[in-house]
């Protein structure tokens, strides 16, 4: 493509310098003068100009077809990348601006527009989780023990602004979800990174809604890779994770954490961090320093501490797990065509 817009540049040059220039009969002129006069015998043929254009013209032609294959590169991209604001699902793109990349501050300003909090409701009471929204009009990945079996849904925005959603498809087995707002537009979808390309040591932030607190922002690193993280794929586990305060059960290494799991269970490979996350961080973005989404948060630990007899929760240690972002990219069409497994 570089050398076709090079080579159109020098057209004009190639044919202003192969046009015949007459000086007057000035030494040096080229072409030289004729050597006959105008129709003398043996006069050589006229210089036909349309030959001369041809191949000029062709190549114009190629330039113009070229230009044409770029904007529709250029269109096949904002296809792919969704930079039509529809979606946003490029790898590993810089949403941070240049002056703040690589600072907290910068990852907060521009993926905060992109965060949720959700509040579901079921027969068993309400629980709070978050969510990343990855199209305009209000697609919103979670996960699915946020929104499993509830009867209603409510989404509120990084604005501040209140929606309905539905269920749109969910996938136990991955612990994943996907909701739709009702009557959204020109919302900030998320941009999907590469968790392929995520190393132990990066650093890391997490937005979400601990507790309620929408767009809490904590950072940390990479702790591990390929965690296998067991969670449970039963309702009556939701609804005892509601009842319980909003810790959500998982395994890791043959342990349980934050409760008993049951008997219906699933492992995942998850990324750990050590970004702090707390109930209602569970589907909140875990994001690379660029600004791209490279994991959904789903699991932290939380020992208990005995308080006048009884159990409860002592916050994060520092032990938080996020489904990879390629995981859920892999996973989108199922959750759109609706499937519920």
């Amino acid at each position: 493509m570089t050398e076709t817009f090079r080579h159109s540049g020098e057209y004009p040059q190639q044919q202003q310098s192969s046009a015949p220039v007459h000086d007057g009969g000035m030494q040096g002129a080229y072409p030289p003068p004729p050597a006959f006069a105008p129709g003398a015998p043996g006069e050589p043929p006229k210089p036909t100009r349309r030959r001369a254009r041809g191949p000029l013209a062709l190549l114009a032609a190629v330039a113009i077809a070229a230009a044409a294959v770029g904007g529709g590169t250029a269109y096949a991209f904002q296809e792919l990348t969704g930079k039509d604001g529809t979606s946003s699902s490029a790898t590993n793109t810089n949403v941070v601006p240049t002056s703040q990349k690589g600072t907290v501050a910068g990852v907060a300003e521009a993926v905060s527009p992109s965060i949720v909090e959700i509040s579901a409701t079921s027969s068993a009471g309400s629980a709070t989780g978050s969510g990343v929204i990855v199209t305009s009009d209000g697609e919103i990945i979670t996960n699915n023990h946020v929104v499993s079996g509830a009867s209603s849904v409510k989404v509120k925005t990084n604005s501040g602004k209140t929606y309905t959603a539905k269920v749109v498809g969910t996938d136990s087995k991955k612990d994943l979800a996907l909701i739709k707002l009702e009557n959204a537009s020109g919302l900030k979808a998320a941009s999907l990174g590469d968790s392929d390309n995520v190393k132990i040591g990066d650093d890391v932030v997490a937005i979400g809604s601990p507790e309620g607190l929408s767009g809490t922002v904590t950072s940390g690193i990479i702790s591990a890779l390929d965690r296998d993280v067991t969670v449970s794929t039963d309702e009556d586990q939701d609804q005892q994770r509601q009842q319980g305060g909003g810790n959500w059960p998982f395994e890791y290494g043959g342990e349980q954490f934050n409760g008993d799991t049951g008997s219906s269970k699933t492992t995942y490979k998850a990324l750990q961090t050590d970004a702090s996350l707390n109930p209602g961080n569970s589907g909140g973005a875990l994001i690379d320093m660029n600004g791209n989404i490279i994991g959904i948060n789903s699991a932290m630990y939380s020992p208990s501490s005995s308080q006048s007899g009884t159990e409860s929760a002592s916050g994060s240690v520092g032990l938080g797990f996020a489904i990879p972002v390629n995981t859920v990219k892999a996973d989108l069409d199922t959750l759109r065509g609706g499937s519920t497994t």
